[in-house]
């Protein structure tokens, strides 16, 4: 049974004011909390190491797997390994993420490695999100790694979110696509505090047609660090799209550092990036509707990592 901590961890994660329906695994305090399959979609332990196997039949349409997880002891560090198989010409929808609250003095850290596997014509929607509450000393650190190997003619869209308390986090994300393939990538990220968020993407357009979309919209507040990469590769007659929109505030630092490179004549690659602060004339027009400067800095910060 999840207590009301771990509960509420599940609902910013992940949206949920319970069990969710169809397929799910949930982990809490390096346990499984619950576990259920479908017809389509079997959820299977990893033997020799923690993690789980993900197999989507193919033609498997309107179904989604849930697999959160929550940390809610101090002082738990644990590595989780989840491989995602999902069936050609499937249509469906991932939702991961994790939560940690640490109300003790030593660090609690969660690293998970997910591997997808996409056959041809599937399409995936994934959704990652990272949360962090307590009031201990001891941090929480998150370190996700993803791989992502499409095959001809599929699809995944990720959305990439981490809104609030998280001490730590290093982002790994690395993606090959086949022909005719297509990825879009959507990071939502707010830092405060001494926070740190450091996030590199490696995508590699393989097969003509090809093409990649990796956007990242971020806050940095206080004295908090942001670092982003993107390097997008072009192996093939493709397209490629990379863009990291930032606004800083306070003593905050950011590094954007976007890159491509063209393997081939036919690669159409571009990059953008801007970093700058919230306009003083926008929060003076929200202050003559009534808001406070904090509200309207709030409204701003709100509406732009929507």
């Amino acid at each position: 049974m999840l207590d009301q901590i771990q509960l509420q961890l599940l609902k910013e994660i992940a949206d949920l004011e319970g069990v969710p329906k169809g397929a799910y695994n949930i982990r809490a305090n390096s346990q499984m909390a619950g576990r259920n399959t479908t017809a389509n979609i079997d959820i299977i332990s990893k033997e020799g190491v923690s993690g789980i196997d993900i197999r989507i039949k193919p033609g498997t349409k309107n179904e989604s797997v849930h697999i959160p997880v929550v940390l809610s002891e101090s002082g738990l560090t644990e590595t989780v390994y989840n491989d995602f198989y999902i069936g050609e010409d499937s249509d469906v929808v991932i939702v991961a993420g994790c939560g940690i609250d640490n109300c003790g003095k030593q660090d609690s850290e969660h690293d998970g490695i997910h591997r997808f596997y996409v056959g041809k014509n599937a399409k995936v929607k994934y959704v990652e999100k990272h949360y962090g509450s307590g009031d201990g000393m001891g941090k929480r650190i998150l370190n996700p790694g993803t791989e992502v190997y499409m095959e001809e003619g599929s699809v995944m869209e990720m959305e990439m979110v981490q809104i609030k308390g998280v001490d730590s986090t290093e982002r790994s994300t690395i993606a090959e696509l086949a022909a005719g393939a297509r990825l879009v990538v959507r990071e939502r990220l707010l830092t405060h505090g001494e926070q740190t968020a450091i996030s590199t993407y490696d995508v590699r357009l393989n097969g003509e047609g090809a093409s990649a979309d990796v956007v990242s919209r971020s806050v940095a507040r206080d004295h908090s660090y942001q670092k982003y990469v993107s390097r997008i590769t072009g192996n093939a007659p493709c397209s490629g799209h990379t863009e990291c929109d930032a606004i800083i505030m306070d003593k905050a630092r950011i590094l954007a550092d976007p890159q491509l490179e063209a393997n081939d004549l036919d690669a159409a690659l571009i990059h953008e990036a801007a970093i700058g602060k919230i306009a003083g004339d926008q929060i003076i027009k929200l202050m003559t509707l009534g808001l406070t400067e904090e509200e309207a800095e709030a409204q701003i910060i709100n509406g732009f990592l929507k």
